[in-house]
């Protein structure tokens, strides 16, 4: 009785898609030959890619693939629960991949471009809540983080705690900003001396801080813009 190792070797290399995969890159692939990969195995009468031709054909075409579901993927001969999921899950990441790709990059240019990212998530909450907005080098916005909520008139946070969330997520400058739930973004003496501290400590570990902002209701203060920083 032949083994399965010699059944395979039966299969013709263009009927093969993990090798031509590896060896000419997945473009080269047909759509068949790439949902066989999902697939992984086939079955002792049919290779993966005859049964990713029939799902192919069973569903009209890779478009109308989009919409089945799994049970109704389990309905090809070959294909089982695991095998089902596997494929509903490539599908799924394919078409947020898609998705995402019209997604524009925010870019901050200048206070006014942070403040409108930020203004209307935190004018309106209770407590003071400080956040920092991590950029790469083309000033892309990479991240956001709240690191610290404070009470209603006060919000305490360390340059370590900024600093350590900007290098893990490779940032090479920052905006902060917190609220005041007064309404007026007015600065404190003590915005004015964490901003100093900030600035400092980026300046030791070569992560540039643009500004820091406060947002009020409706309005919003740029320590950079008064010369306060």
């Amino acid at each position: 009785m032949e083994s399965p190792t010699l059944l395979l070797r039966d299969i013709p290399h263009d009927e093969r898609p993990r090798e031509r995969m590896m060896q000419y890159g997945a473009s080269a692939l047909s759509h068949a030959e790439l949902l066989a990969i999902l697939l992984r195995t086939g079955t002792r009468q049919e290779s993966a890619v005859h049964i990713a031709q029939r799902l192919l054909g069973e569903a009209g075409g890779i478009r109308q693939l989009v919409d089945l579901s799994i049970e109704e993927i389990t309905q090809i001969k070959g294909i089982g629960t695991a095998k089902a999921v596997q494929l509903k899950a490539g599908i799924e990441l394919g078409r947020r991949l898609a998705a995402s790709r019209h997604v524009e990059p925010v870019i901050i240019r200048s206070p006014h471009d942070a403040a409108e990212l930020l203004s209307e998530q935190m004018r309106y909450l209770q407590k003071e809540h400080f956040v920092c907005v991590f950029l790469n080098t083309k000033n892309h916005v990479i991240a956001q983080e709240t690191l610290s909520m404070g009470s209603l008139n006060a919000s305490i946070v360390h340059p370590r705690e900024v600093f350590r969330a900007a290098i893990k997520c490779s940032s090479a400058s920052l905006v902060c900003a917190h609220n005041h739930p007064s309404g007026d973004p007015t600065p404190s003496p003590e915005d004015i001396s964490l901003t100093t501290r900030l600035v400092e400590a980026g300046q030791i570990v070569g992560i540039e801080v643009l500004d820091h902002l406060i947002i009020g209701d409706g309005s919003f203060v740029s320590l950079k813009e008064r010369g306060l920083m």
